[in-house]
């Protein structure tokens, strides 16, 4: 088999900095160096979070021909690689590449993990404060002050945010609920949303399949749907009622930070008790009651009643 040409030709104007670097040194390349980087060029996505050691291993070398074969394309190591691969891969970065592209570009000193969460905070959090979202905020407090229940859709890390507002919301007196199962599973909470009741919706810009058939079936009811994205081109930005951007990272290629949107339904959910606030504090005071009952001493069997 002609290594040589294995690989497809790709078209100038597509070349990134690895195909350009290897373009022009592969013919001073080492049969051994040549499959290295052969195999990183079909394999960059996984290169994200693999050692020199791994990389060695799936290519039958070892881990000092790796770092020679990077060594010779240009590269002053695997860090510089990552980094490059990095911006190629731009918004089509899977979960595990987006975390490798994020570790690797900090530091070992622990204060550079510390100015990249509260730099993403404080950038979403400005952004929440904008005139845009707080005026989407008071619309969107007024539709769940309307609201006979409120519906709360998220899933993956989004799923346990909605399971916790849920329980805020019915906490403060306003009855909810949450959709935030998978597949066949979510047809069984799906079943309870009605016509009276306001759809919070956590989605980005990915148009699945759980997020589209909650979206068919609140426009089918005449739902108001109150939408929590990172993206302004989102699908689902065409049908709700009103829309609050909260992006979760700094950057599309980074890992997202989920603090952000539990911070925007924390504001919801005060702005709502705020709007009535005897409703929550009778709430509350209820709770409390009931918390005593269950908490009481039971009584031991001689004891007179």
């Amino acid at each position: 088999m002609n290594v040589k040409n294995a690989r497809p030709t790709t078209k100038r104007k597509q070349q990134d900095t690895y195909t350009e670097r290897f373009d022009a040194r592969r013919e001073y390349l080492t049969p051994q160096q040549l499959i290295v980087a052969e195999y990183i060029y079909h394999h960059r996505a996984a290169m994200m979070d693999k050692s020199a050691m791994e990389i060695a291993q799936l290519t039958g070398t070892s881990d000092a021909t790796v770092i020679r074969t990077l060594q010779a394309l240009g590269f002053s190591g695997l860090r510089e690689l990552k980094s490059v691969l990095n911006h190629i891969f731009g918004r089509t970065l899977s979960s595990s590449a987006r975390i490798a592209s994020t570790v690797y570009e900090l530091s070992p000193d622990t204060n550079a993990s510390i100015g990249f969460v509260v730099d993403s905070y404080r950038m979403t959090c400005d952004l929440l404060c904008d005139d845009e979202n707080r005026d989407a905020i008071a619309h969107a407090t007024g539709l769940l002050h309307s609201a006979q229940r409120i519906a709360i859709f998220g899933i993956g890390a989004s799923a346990l945010l909605a399971d916790y507002v849920s329980r805020l919301f019915n906490r403060y007196g306003k009855p909810a609920y949450v959709l935030n199962r998978t597949g066949s599973s979510l047809s069984e909470q799906l079943i309870h949303l009605q016509p009276g009741d306001v759809l919070i919706m956590m989605v980005q810009r990915s148009p699945h399949r759980e997020g589209t058939t909650v979206l068919e079936e609140a426009r089918r009811l005449n739902i108001s749907i109150i939408l929590l994205t990172g993206s302004r081109n989102s699908l689902f930005s065409h049908h709700a009622d009103c829309t609050i951007f909260i992006p979760r990272s700094v950057a599309e290629e980074r890992i997202p930070v989920h603090g952000t949107p539990m911070i925007c339904l924390e504001v919801l959910v005060l702005a709502l008790a705020a709007a009535e606030p005897a409703t929550p504090i009778k709430t509350v005071n209820r709770l409390h009651e009931l918390s005593a009952s269950i908490n009481r001493p039971r009584k031991k069997r001689h004891e007179p009643e």
